[in-house]
């Protein structure tokens, strides 16, 4: 059976690994606002544009962040000046998930639970 690495994480198939990278309470909303950002966004626009959506607060926004960045799906780049200045944009590979989050939006539009 092949196995799926990532970061020192190893998977037995690549649904597995994909989900995990990608999910996480803030993780896709994050991915969400890149898929539909065509430049970089600052982390301050970041954190405005999720929080129309869910207050998250400083830390759990960064440590997402960090996760989807060692995971390669997000590129980081911190400008040397005061006040800090940081942006981020999707990878090649954080762009692939594109039609992965347009089928999971049409999905969640029309989503119903029938009881």
């Amino acid at each position: 059976m092949q196995k799926y690495k990532i970061n020192g994480r190893e998977y037995v198939c690549p649904l597995q690994l994909a989900l995990n990278a990608m999910l996480g309470k803030w993780k896709g909303i994050i991915i969400w606002v890149l898929v539909y950002d065509t430049k970089v966004v600052r982390y301050g626009e970041l954190k405005k544009k999720i929080n129309e959506v869910e207050k998250v607060t400083d830390r759990m926004l960064i440590q997402s962040l960090k996760e989807l960045e060692e995971d390669g799906l997000i590129e980081r780049k911190a400008y040397p000046v005061v006040p800090p200045k940081v942006e981020y944009k999707l990878t090649k590979a954080g762009l692939r998930l594109k039609p992965v989050i347009d089928a999971l939006e049409v999905f969640g539009a029309v989503y119903e639970v029938k009881k």
